[in-house]
């Protein structure tokens, strides 16, 4: 288990399948937007489908303020295709099967559980925002836009 990212701290680069099978890199989006990461345990819980229904409803406005937002967990490309489908996401979900990237940025819960927290990312690739909560879903998305409104003042 690596250790947690921090505010400060360089995104690392990563490309993982999204849930159309396309290969998407993260480092090639650096430099052109800011990116909202959100690691989340599974799909189709109640928590998780809660979370990715407040960044659906909230997904033109995170655009508007100049971010793309990409959900990952250890699901594969047909469950994420699923989930992304029977709730109207409009945005990426990233199957990280082995959670090498879930390592990578230390996105982990107690015990070693999978974590729900949210990196905030600036075009410059270096995180401004860390958000860990597993019992409050709905808040990683109002941090987020908070936090990504503050940058672009």
């Amino acid at each position: 288990m690596g250790k947690t990212l921090k505010v400060g701290d360089k995104a690392p680069a990563f490309a993982l399948p999204d849930q159309d099978g396309n290969s998407v890199d993260v480092g090639s989006l650096i430099g052109k937007k800011a990116l909202v990461i959100y690691f989340y345990p599974k799909d189709f819980t109640t928590g998780c489908t809660m979370e990715a229904h407040e960044f659906r409803d909230m997904h033109e406005q995170f655009l508007a303020n100049g971010a793309e937002v990409i959900g990952i967990s250890a699901d594969d490309v047909k469950t994420h295709k699923e989930f992304a489908v029977e709730h109207e996401l409009p945005f990426k979900l990233l199957a990280d099967t082995e959670n090498k990237v879930r390592d990578m940025y230390g996105a982990w819960g107690l015990a070693h559980t999978p974590g729900r927290v949210t990196f905030l990312v600036d075009k410059q690739g270096v995180i401004r925002m860390v958000f860990s909560s597993q019992m409050q879903p709905k808040k990683h998305i109002e941090e987020g836009l908070r936090i990504l409104k503050e940058i672009n003042k």
